[in-house]
């Protein structure tokens, strides 16, 4: 598995790998010798048996953690690959539960002291309990966009194993998947792109009017569906205005805090809005809607599905009743824009746009073969090279895990858009572990170590808008919390909660059980910004 499990951060591994590996190997503005490159001793093998940047796997994701990731920095989107029935999980980086308000409590600093008192006596379970007083609303939570869901003929439940394929190219950024069913060849491309600010879907096949698929859009959050007079499939939805009330974890079983908020109290939420667009071939293929929602495809050469997506979300000051943005008018503007290319257009601006990026850094620890070596040998997928590393030297599988990292920054954070939270910028859950949040006590400083490092300097710019914006109310919270002398001290390392960019600003203010490794934040979060100015 490639996404790294719940509750870690995406980049921990890339951090590991460029500090040990590379610094290790060579230094910037040196000559690297043939002698100073990891020489495997199965290293004939290795170099004409595995593609260094290519993500694989022969089968469906079973897991959320299978799937694999597309994003432009503001859109993702989860490809599971299923071929009879598809779900492609969507994200939008704006979405989140929550108004602004006051996420620090009023009584904090009397509570800090029963906190502290507790802890110096060993009752953590009570003192866990007792710091629930130092905020006031629980922090808010990250929420997805919905599905896509396609639909095919039972004829695909049917396919031939042996010929599934799918595979995220990291050099274009882009997921294929392929398979045979019936003695026909079907293809599905996937990328998110930046410049047209969409994520597009060709499918395809070898033969001549034998696409038939139905699609529609999905969300677990409130929302409605429907088809337009443009056969387009049109999504509008709400985020809840109120989190659903976050559990406590005390020496027994979890309970559910007890929301500071009144409970019938339920405030406009974030509004949404999505646009899929289908494209048909010019033969003579059929397009129907079917209950209103759904749109239904026969006989067709090949498709496109172009998706945009827009929220109300205005700043993190801003309450979502007060927003002058229409997501709905938004995105459909976007469509219309990315309508105005073709495919191959599409895919070309999106190929450009991010190689700019991704072409800047190679790694080489292993010398490459001949081409027509390596086209000769077998390719296995990345699951079977992660349980062989074990036993079998592989130095490209180090590359291939360097350069994923690189990829990943790319594709969830972007000039303009929010920061990297927990899990990047993909979330299939209402209520993601520990709220999907870009927590402060060295998460989300860890996803930006290595943007200067492996030149991704452009990526960092989401993390120095955040910071600003903690500053503001940061430092009210902190009076609040620590009193006036720390507030001058601590006003960038903690704040209050919003949607959008934020939320685990309540989360990290330098109280409680955790005041230590909080108080890091401020020094961990002015390392970003030393060393780019």
């Amino acid at each position: 598995m490639m996404i790294v499990p719940k509750g870690f951060s995406v980049f921990l591994f890339l951090a590991f790998v460029f500090v040990v590996v590379v610094q290790s190997t060579f230094s910037v503005g040196f000559p690297v010798k043939d002698s100073d490159v990891w020489s495997s001793s199965l290293e004939e093998n290795t170099s004409t048996r595995f593609n260094n940047l290519e993500v694989r796997f022969n089968a469906p994701a079973k897991h959320w953690t299978d799937a694999l990731p597309i994003g432009n920095g503001r859109l993702g989107a989860m490809i599971w690959g299923a071929v009879a029935n598809d779900t492609i999980n969507l994200n939008e980086d704006t979405l989140w539960t929550g108004t602004p308000g006051e996420y620090s409590g009023a009584g904090a600093i009397t509570a800090l002291s029963e906190v502290r008192k507790l802890v110096d006596n060993g009752l953590y379970a009570e003192a866990t309990s007792a710091a629930l007083n130092l905020s006031g609303e629980p922090s808010n939570v990250y929420q997805l966009l919905g599905d896509i869901k396609l639909e095919f003929s039972d004829s695909h439940a049917a396919y031939i194993e042996e010929t599934y394929r799918r595979v995220l190219d990291l050099d274009t950024a882009t997921v294929k998947m392929q398979y045979s069913a019936d003695k026909i060849e079907y293809t599905r491309e996937y990328f998110a792109s930046k410049p047209d600010q969409a994520i597009v879907i060709k499918l395809s096949t070898n033969k001549t009017s034998s696409l038939n698929f139905t699609v529609s859009l999905d969300s677990k959050l409130h929302h409605h569906s429907y088809v337009n007079a443009k056969n387009q499939i049109l999504l509008e939805g709400s985020c809840p205005g109120r989190r659903i009330p976050p559990q406590v974890y005390g020496n027994e079983n979890p309970t559910k805090r007890s929301p500071f908020y009144s409970e019938d109290k339920n405030p406009k939420g974030i509004q949404f809005s999505s646009v899929l667009d289908l494209q048909i071939s010019d033969s003579a293929c059929e397009l129907r809607v079917v209950d209103g929602r759904k749109l239904q495809v026969s006989g067709c050469d090949w498709a496109v599905i172009r998706l945009t997506a827009s929220s109300s979300f205005d700043g993190p000051f801003t309450n979502p009743v007060d927003s002058k943005r229409d997501p709905g008018l938004e995105s459909l503007n976007a469509m219309e824009s990315a309508k105005g290319y073709s495919y191959s257009d599409l895919y070309a601006r999106h190929v450009n746009d991010y190689q700019e990026l991704f072409h800047r850094v190679t790694l080489e620890l292993s010398r490459s073969s001949n081409s027509s070596a390596q086209n000769e040998v077998e390719v296995i997928t990345t699951a079977q090279r992660v349980t062989l590393f074990k036993t079998y030297e592989d130095p490209s599988m180090v590359e291939l895990l360097f350069q994923y990292g690189r990829y990943l920054l790319i594709a969830c954070s972007r000039p303009g858009t929010q920061p990297s939270n927990l899990q990047g910028i993909w979330n299939k859950d209402i209520e993601p572990a520990w709220d999907g949040a870009p927590h402060l006590n060295i998460n989300l400083q860890m996803n930006y170590w290595p943007s200067l490092s492996c030149n991704l300097k452009e990526c960092q710019e989401p993390l120095f808008d955040y910071i600003s914006s903690l500053s503001i109310n940061g430092n009210k919270t902190a009076k609040n919390v620590t009193g006036e002398l720390w507030s001058k001290r601590l006003g960038c390392a903690s704040g209050i909660g919003y949607m959008g960019e934020n939320i685990a600003r309540s989360r990290s203010s330098c109280v409680g059980p955790m005041a230590n490794g909080r108080c890091l934040a401020l020094y961990t979060l002015m390392g970003p910004l030393h060393l780019h100015y």
